[in-house]
């Protein structure tokens, strides 16, 4: 070849656009919507979604990617938004409020959503069986589980006749599970005492109430009051009040005692309906799942602090005792 030609066919390659040259494949892609910081509770939880993610065979940075975003309520639509406009091929969320806030963004990308109250209820899915749309997930019952656990409070507070509920209705689920302890306490006789909060300022002056002395305090499931959990019991604690969750870890943050579903069971698991979407499988077709594993736990620790004796019958059947 001479060396003009050779020259000009050199040139020729060089001219060759960016998009004729062979791109690295875009990875897979899960926009995680957490309420909180990783420093929460929530983190621990995610942590064991993303473990079992990797054992599924998706390693982050090599077969995966992930975009976290962790935030308060006020940004779930920005975030659900942005995931929108990345294109991410599933959009994980954790808890109702999040996952309502995907849904307006989106009804193509497909939504994994990890301990909604009441997926069906709070209109996330049409059925458990069949959840039809662009989402699926894990639900937490918490809402059935109301009834339970103010029998286990009432067992450790024989003398319960006022009940203070600290509730976020902006939370549709939370609004629900109120109900259901409304509903409750009135065949049982106990007065209720609403105390609702709309953002984290409203914790400590809602929690004021506690002064005019309630038999116990009902915290109900949700991501915002699980975020503040040590400093919701710390005030019930000064005002001697016993406190109810839903959740083992804000048992641990403090509070007496807890009925609910293993969290960071139910995140693992959740990973199972990622790995199923990202496989080709459509969230319509993958039924809503419920809890396998239930815990009830007692912090003596509190308990002793309050000035209670815990029935030995409870503790036997406890799965966790904390001291």
């Amino acid at each position: 070849m001479k060396r003009r030609t050779f020259i000009a066919a050199l040139g020729s390659v060089a001219a060759w656009p960016a998009a004729a040259q062979p791109q690295p494949a875009k990875l897979p892609t899960v926009g995680f919507l957490i309420p909180g910081t990783p420093a929460s509770s929530f983190g621990p939880r995610v942590a064991a979604c993303a473990q079992r993610l990797r054992e599924l065979g998706w390693i982050e940075g090599r077969t995966i990617a992930i975009e976290y975003r962790w935030a308060e309520a006020q940004r779930f639509d920005e975030i659900a938004n942005e995931f929108v406009r990345l294109k991410v091929d599933v959009i994980f969320t954790a808890s109702t409020p999040p996952t309502i806030a995907a849904k307006k963004a989106t009804s193509n990308i497909p939504i994994v959503f990890v301990a909604a109250g009441d997926p069906v209820g709070t209109g996330l899915v049409a059925s458990l069986a069949r959840p039809g749309g662009n989402i699926t997930g894990w639900s937490n019952q918490t809402r059935d589980l109301a009834g339970k656990r103010l029998g286990l409070l009432r067992e450790v507070v024989p003398e319960l006749r006022k009940l203070a509920i600290l509730v976020r209705t902006d939370n549709v689920s939370a609004a629900l599970e109120m109900r259901e302890v409304h509903a409750a306490a009135e065949v049982l006789g106990i007065q209720v005492v609403p105390l609702v909060i709309h953002s984290a300022n409203d914790i400590a002056p809602a929690l004021e109430a506690l002064k005019t002395r309630p038999d116990a305090l009902y915290v109900v499931v949700d991501s915002l009051l699980t975020v503040f959990a040590a400093r919701i019991n710390a005030i019930a604690l000064s005002a001697s009040v016993p406190t109810m969750h839903g959740a083992r870890e804000l048992v641990a943050a403090g509070g007496l005692m807890s009925y609910g579903a293993d969290f960071p069971d139910l995140f693992r698991r959740s990973a199972d309906h990622i790995d199923k979407i990202l496989r080709g499988a459509k969230p319509a077709d993958i039924p809503v799942e419920q809890p396998v594993k239930f815990e009830l736990i007692v912090n003596l620790t509190t308990a002793k602090a309050l000035g209670l004796a815990i029935p030995p019958t409870l503790l036997a059947r406890a799965d966790e005792v904390i001291e």
